[in-house]
């Protein structure tokens, strides 16, 4: 018979779980139990059913494949399922995106935006699937409306097959109803050609946006930093540290919206906990190194 040894149940540590800082971010945004209601107590602490989402979400395995140390799959997919539902997600994220501004000095309310478009495979079936014959990839498209540091405004995700110019109207439909004072949009040339420009004209007139292409110079080969529009890119880059972003695994739309809203929120908890996420690996360093570089040379 063993004697003597210490059984201890320790919080999990992994490079995904949230620090106390950032927790202490996040914690007075989520919803919190009403005990007149009634029900069980919970079993298990939001702060590791968010644990369990976030271990997901970074690096990319299923929801059965959690560790056993964190909350039970099933228990952590019921809690993200009901806060993509109730909105719980979509508060949040503007909640930090709103500090963020206003500890940056800057007004809540953006006044401009830029747009882009991600076309991303999907593992398996699901909705909204389909074929980008542009890109040659079936799945489907990520529409980003994010603002002049590069925080997500706005989030779509739909069929692959949907036009650019289609899709931006999902994007850009009651944006000034959430956004009153964004006034001005950067996209790139597909949105904006010879060969349809309706995309302005129906911003200008439906919405009250102007629409401002900033296009690639032919001329040019190889990496270029495009002014404005590198801010989006950057969140691409930003989203692309998640390994459940590689692609798009989720069945639902709305789950790949909030996957999103979810790495987005655990970024800017970080930033708000004065934990700057730095670049990992020689790659990520040397891309992060020659970004620096480019922008201070325009």
């Amino acid at each position: 018979m063993i004697t003597g040894m210490c059984v201890c149940v320790c919080k999990p540590v992994y490079d995904s779980s949230l620090t106390d800082a950032q927790w202490a971010v996040i914690e007075p945004l989520l919803p919190v139990r009403d005990p007149r209601r009634a029900g069980r107590p919970l079993k298990f602490p939001r702060r590791l059913v968010v644990d369990t989402v976030l271990y997901v979400l970074v690096s990319g395995c299923a929801w059965r494949l959690v560790p056993h140390d964190l909350a039970p799959w099933d228990v952590a997919y019921r809690w993200f399922r009901a806060w993509t539902a109730d909105g719980t997600w979509d508060r949040v994220d503007d909640a930090l995106r709103d500090r963020i501004r206003i500890v940056d000095g800057r007004d809540p309310q953006p006044s401009a935006a830029v747009l882009d478009s991600q076309s991303v495979r999907s593992h398996q079936g699901g909705a909204a699937i389909g074929w980008d014959a542009g890109k040659r990839v079936r799945g489907r498209k990520r529409h980003l409306l994010v603002d002049t540091g590069g925080l997500v405004l706005r989030a779509v995700v739909y069929s692959a097959s949907v036009q650019d110019r289609a899709g931006a109207k999902l994007v850009l439909t009651g944006v000034r109803d959430r956004f009153p004072q964004v006034g001005l949009i950067w996209v790139d040339g597909g949105y904006v050609n010879a060969v349809d420009a309706g995309l302005v004209g129906w911003a200008a007139e439906r919405e009250g946006l102007e629409i401002v292409a900033v296009p690639r110079n032919a001329d040019v080969k190889g990496f270029r930093v495009l002014p404005r529009r590198w801010v989006v890119e950057r969140t691409f880059s930003w989203l692309g540290r998640c390994r459940r972003l590689a692609r798009d695994y989720e069945r639902k739309t709305a789950h790949a919206e909030a996957m999103i809203k979810v790495a987005m929120i655990r970024l800017m908890a970080a930033r708000l906990a004065g934990e700057k996420i730095e670049p990992r690996g020689p790659i990520e360093t040397e891309a992060a190194r020659r970004l620096a570089d480019d922008l201070k040379s325009e």
